[in-house]
């Protein structure tokens, strides 16, 4: 592995506190000239989830040298654990005084650049990852692909036949998807919950199915024999798993830092993007420590800019940067942007006699409620573990719709504004309470109002989608409208649905992308 210096000095001249490119595509002058202090570099990608990771991979791959910049922390180097669900601790939130997971927030803890964050908006709260991984790190690990006939009326202008074909089974392969197996799960007592949810589903009427994870079930067979240490079965999931997830940091970035052609800078955080006169990007840049106070104002500057910081980070990039330094952005970026149809709800009374669904729970899901051929009520259910270290005697369920009503994305007064209201969950909340009337009807139980308020979590976002539309506001591979060496590659590509948990359509996606891209030459 190469060190900082030799992976400069094998690509880079350094003058003068700034670094320039041996090839001498950037002109030292002109940035001299500038009298700013900063580093150049080829090709930057600003976030490190699974866009980010999959682009980094494919251009070390092909010999470029990349330099990632993310504003979360390295987890894997700094040494710390991951905190679990009853006992947070430095990995819990970023910079929060109290934790901010969905559910059981009665912890305060001292502010620290940990893991999850949740970005607020009047209507609705998204929850996202920071760190080396990005939403790898936070997720449940659900890797389910999308209906194919969804998909082809999502993205019609693709070819279905070669993603279903190629770019899925790449993702699945590279990611390390697999299936629990349905002997450990009958036997394993931290399961219960999702048995009581698929048997009561099944007498409700609705079909179930298994669903793949990143987590590695051989590694939770032995969690449960003790024979390792134990993380789903201790209640690591939102927070960071210690062991048995393949999360990014474990297979994409890492295959890219073995090239030796990708260096990762942490707890950068990029404010705002400049388009120079010679069609290179100049990066405002803040370096922070694990309070997040800032150490070092940086400016980066780069022929070729890759944004995949996740839907809410790129469209924060791209708008804000538009407002304060007049960027270009063309007229759909923050059009088409979509929640994923995400709409939490649970039951309460559930078994309430025999066990309920479990005191002790797995917090990988494997189980899932599939509704997506009804016509009138469309969705797939997550049967979701809901580990309170008590049987709470409920059942949790995160149901992914269509969206019909798209929301926007805008930038003024110094913050983002989301076009998003309660009009636009109108359907999903149908189908919420389709689900739930029918499931209660034919199990017994009630709506879970001590979660929720009246049984509905309309405001509960895990999957944003949408804003930088592929085929709308960048080409058919991502390279964005009015910029000749721009690209996104994440889940604003995705207009704001895709029916399942979409990281597994984000990867396959990026690699349709970043092939096309690198075989026509826009990284030379």
């Amino acid at each position: 592995m190469m060190n900082r210096k030799e992976f400069i000095k094998s690509g880079f001249l350094a003058i003068g506190g700034f670094y320039f490119l041996n090839s001498g595509v950037l002109k030292a002058g002109q940035l001299q000239k500038s009298n700013i202090k900063g580093v150049d570099a080829p090709i930057i990608i600003v976030g490190s989830g699974y866009g980010g990771a999959v682009a980094a991979l494919r251009l070390c791959q092909a010999g470029k040298k990349v330099v990632m910049l993310e504003m979360g922390m390295n987890w894997g180097k700094s040494g710390l654990p991951y905190s679990s669900l009853l006992k947070p601790e430095k990995s819990a939130a970023w910079l929060k005084t109290k934790t901010i997971a969905p559910f059981f927030n009665i912890f305060s803890i001292k502010p620290f650049t940990g893991v999850l964050d949740r970005l607020d908006f009047e209507h609705i709260n998204i929850w996202v990852g920071r760190g080396v991984g990005g939403g790898s790190l936070v997720n449940g690990g659900m890797a389910v692909t999308p209906k194919k006939d969804y998909f082809k009326e999502v993205f019609p202008n693709l070819d279905t036949e070669k993603f279903y074909s190629v770019y899925f089974p790449k993702a699945r392969q590279e990611l390390k998807v697999n299936i629990v197996r349905e002997e450990f799960l009958n036997e394993c007592p931290y399961y219960k919950f999702n048995k009581v949810g698929e048997e009561e589903a099944h007498k409700a009427g609705f079909k179930t199915m298994r669903v793949p994870n990143v987590y590695d079930f051989s590694y939770m067979e032995k969690e449960y024999k003790n024979e390792v240490p134990r993380s789903a079965l201790n209640n690591e999931v939102i927070y960071g798993n210690n062991y048995g997830k393949n999360s990014l940091d474990k297979t994409y970035l890492q295959k890219a830092l073995e090239t030796g052609n990708l260096e990762i800078l942490d707890l950068h955080a990029v404010e705002d993007i400049k388009l120079n006169e010679d069609v290179s990007y100049t990066l405002n840049v803040r370096q922070i420590n694990t309070l997040g106070k800032t150490v070092s104002e940086k400016t980066f500057r780069c022929r070729k800019l890759i944004l995949a910081a996740g839907t809410m980070g790129t469209l924060q990039l791209l708008l804000k940067s538009n407002a304060v330094n007049n960027f270009p952005v063309n007229e759909n970026i923050g059009k088409n942007w979509g929640n994923n149809g995400n709409f939490m709800t649970g039951r309460n009374w559930v078994r309430p006699l025999t066990g309920g669904t479990g005191v002790k729970q797995s917090t990988i899901p494997v189980g899932g409620v599939d509704n997506w051929d009804d016509p009138e009520h469309p969705f797939f259910a997550e049967i979701a573990p809901l580990p309170m270290g008590m049987d709470v005697a409920t059942a949790l369920y995160l149901q992914i719709n269509k969206v019909d009503k798209k929301g926007s994305v805008s930038y003024s007064n110094g913050k983002l504004n989301l076009d998003w209201n309660e009009s636009h969950t109108l359907k999903m909340k149908e189908n919420v309470d389709f689900f739930i009337k029918k499931m209660n009807k034919a199990n017994g139980g009630t709506r879970a109002h001590f979660l929720f308020k009246d049984g509905f979590g309309a405001n509960i976002c895990y999957h944003p989608l949408g804003g930088c539309v592929l085929g709308e506001a960048t080409n058919e591979f991502g390279k964005v409208k009015n910029h000749h060496n721009l690209f996104v590659l994440d889940g604003s590509l995705i207009p704001g649905t895709i029916g399942v948990n979409p990281f597994v359509t984000i990867v396959a996606i990026t690699e349709y992308c970043i092939e096309n891209l690198i075989k026509q030459n826009e990284f030379a």
